[in-house]
């Protein structure tokens, strides 16, 4: 038997501490270990006897964040079932695809994704939906209450004491280079490993942590949710990010840990109550997703004494992988850090032979915090992992003889825009299905406010007539809003090499210049 039953553990440690602040819940919810327990044997109780849920069947959720979302991911670890949690960011043909992909048999979602919950009803992509539960509101036809859930399911202690280390507990998606994104499977295995990572650099048994990244994600769930909630801590859910909000819940709750996006930070310092909010019980800010300012860590250590950790993590690994020590966050600046303890990291050229300090190659990491590839995508997990067992991250690096390393290029063309990945090559499949496109490049070019945004470059088809509006309309009809380029720039041709391909660092050059 492998621990997978977090809260039961938990609750028989510290039953009536307070483990969850949900602040989008009227009235603000609060709930200690022992409460927050009862409610996911309920609910796993529920979902075995009335859905049929057991080990290895995928249970999605579309909804922001909330109570619901970790309840959810703590009963399907009850009964070994596989915690999947959908990006509500995108389009609703978009995650026909991934249901298509993943077949989850329930689905839990918001009144605010109602219309969405319709069109999936009707999917054919999307019939392995069976049950589903609306967690306010009407719902869709067929569908139950998830207060009734809650009430109906017995309160006794559920878990599949069959449930091992390689057992998959959850699916996070990663932006998909040719088409959907790809679900990487996160095991207990990799909680556990993570967990102690964390727990080295960052946590300790009385924190406050206020999460403002989505539960979709690996940064809202595994960062440091999950570790905190295995190490006891109290861990306070905001249903989005609003600047002064979490300026004025780090000074209510006495919020001791607190992680951003660089973007974020910066909205922070523009909110009415910046200038007088108290930050006094932040132990630490952790950064990642991008380079945090030199001048913001100045502002924010000058004003409000905030010591400040940068980190790197991946969805397919850790996702704590590097850190930035906050004694270094000027001094090293641009650099990721070092490699937490239970990580191996190298840089190799494109044989895969490590190379020395101060040479760019591309970064591998290796450790048991690593995830088990994809679910149902052998080819996208043996081309990430090489025989040797190091995976293949696609951003290229370098590492002195202090042994920091820096992020210098991907790869690949993958760019970040406000924390989120995105990935040009599916944007680019879509603007070929208009028929005006005859070529295409999508590229990230800097933004002051989200680190990176769209450029989209298009040759039309001759005799073609299409305008910028149009074909911006056509992306908004088939993507999530954050992968529509900012604006589309149509060209009389794109630069070309010798091999047929389109020369995007030219394209990057002719724009950032």
């Amino acid at each position: 038997m492998y621990i997978g039953d977090y809260l039961g553990r938990r609750a028989i440690y510290s039953p009536d501490k307070t483990a969850v602040i949900d602040t989008g819940h009227d009235p603000v919810l609060r709930l200690n270990y022992a409460q927050l327990n009862e409610r996911a044997n309920r609910l796993a109780n529920w979902l075995r006897q009335e859905a049929g849920i057991g080990k290895g069947d995928r249970v999605a959720i579309l909804a922001r964040d909330g109570i619901a979302h970790l309840d959810c991911f703590f009963t399907c670890s009850k009964l070994g079932a596989i915690h999947t949690a959908l990006n509500w960011r995108l389009h609703w043909r978009e995650l026909a695809g991934i249901i298509a992909q993943t077949t989850p048999q329930a689905l839990f979602y918001s009144d605010d994704f109602r219309e969405t919950a319709v069109q999936l009803q009707a999917d054919a992509n999307a019939r392995s939906l069976r049950h589903f539960v609306h967690l306010e509101g009407e719902g869709v036809p067929g569908s139950l209450p998830y207060e009734s859930a809650l009430q109906n399911g017995l309160p006794d202690p559920i878990f599949d004491p069959t449930i091992e280390a390689e057992d998959i507990a959850a699916l996070i998606f990663t932006g998909g280079t040719t088409g959907l994104p790809k679900a990487a499977q996160v095991s207990h295995r990799m909680i556990a490993w993570n967990t102690l990572n964390t727990v080295i650099h960052d946590l300790h048994h009385d924190d406050v942590y206020l999460n403002v990244f989505p539960l979709f994600h690996t940064g809202g769930l595994f960062v440091y949710t999950l570790p905190n909630v295995i190490m006891g801590g109290t861990t306070i859910l905001l249903r989005q990010f609003e600047p002064e909000r979490v300026l004025a819940l780090i000074e209510q709750e006495r919020v001791t840990v607190f992680a951003a996006v660089p973007t974020m930070y910066q909205l922070l310092t523009q909110a009415r109550n910046w200038d007088t909010a108290v930050l006094t019980s932040l132990r630490f800010c952790t950064s990642g997703g991008a380079p945090l300012p030199v001048p913001l860590v100045q502002k924010y250590t000058a004003e409000k004494g905030i010591h400040f950790k940068q980190g790197f993590g991946m969805t397919e690994f850790g996702p704590g992988i590097f850190a930035l020590a906050a004694a270094d966050a000027i001094s090293h600046a641009g650099s990721i850090g070092r490699p937490n303890f239970y990580v191996a990291a190298r840089v190799v050229d494109d044989d895969n032979r490590p190379l020395a300090t101060g040479e760019i190659g591309e970064l591998v990491l290796k450790g048991p915090s690593q995830s088990s590839g994809y679910f149902n995508d052998p080819e996208a997990t043996a081309e990430a992992i090489d025989d040797e067992g190091w995976f293949h991250t696609g951003d290229l690096a370098v590492y002195n003889e202090e042994w920091y390393f820096t992020i210098k290029d991907r790869k690949k063309d993958m760019f970040i825009s406000g924390g989120e990945n995105v990935y040009p090559a599916e944007i680019e499949a879509v603007l070929y299905g208009h028929t005006a496109v005859h070529q295409c490049a999508v590229i990230g070019i800097p933004d002051a406010k989200w680190g990176e945004v769209g450029l989209a470059c298009v040759v039309l088809q001759p005799g073609a007539a299409a305008t910028t509006e149009e074909l911006l309309n056509h992306l908004k009809d088939h993507l999530a809003a954050y992968k529509v380029p900012r604006r589309v720039e149509i060209m009389k041709a794109l630069p070309i090499s010798a091999a047929g391909k389109i020369l995007k660092r030219e394209l990057k050059q002719q724009f950032t210049n």
